[in-house]
């Protein structure tokens, strides 16, 4: 038999059950839980790591600060920028936003932003959040 993808098969008990700790003397882990008697190891917050030496290491490596945000912030797109690109007739969506290169994705939130008049011609609007000014420019063409 030859060795191809099709025909791996998992070694038998790959997966290890987790050993269960503090069910009683007779799972061989009751009483004390396998965690000797007193001191620091036998108090509860103390992280395995720290317990193994391992913390001087995790302390030395870099780590990312801050967070990522699960809402992204809008890309803006200015109302001056709108007028040089779009001609008269034109839909602005997400996608000829993108065609223009006035934005990177189309799939992350658009906004337009500016209180000037929008001196484009019949234009539409689709998809794409606006702030008060920008919508009023609209409205008004």
């Amino acid at each position: 038999m030859s060795l191809e993808l099709n025909n791996f098969k998992k070694p038998a008990r790959v997966k290890k059950d987790r050993k269960r700790i503090g069910r009683g003397n007779a799972s061989g882990t009751g009483t004390y839980s396998g965690r000797g008697q007193k001191g620091q190891g036998s108090r509860s917050g103390v992280t395995g790591l720290k317990r193994l030496g391992m913390k001087k290491q995790l302390m030395q490596i870099p780590k990312l600060r801050g967070f990522k945000s699960l809402r992204p912030n809008n890309q803006v797109v200015s109302i001056d920028s709108i007028n040089a690109v779009y001609k008269e007739g034109e839909t602005v969506n997400p996608t000829t936003l993108v065609e223009k290169g006035l934005v990177k994705k189309a799939d992350l939130p658009i906004k337009i932003l500016g209180k000037r008049a929008i001196k484009v011609k019949d234009i539409k609007v689709e998809n794409v959040k606006m702030s008060q000014g920008a919508k009023a420019s609209v409205k008004a063409k």
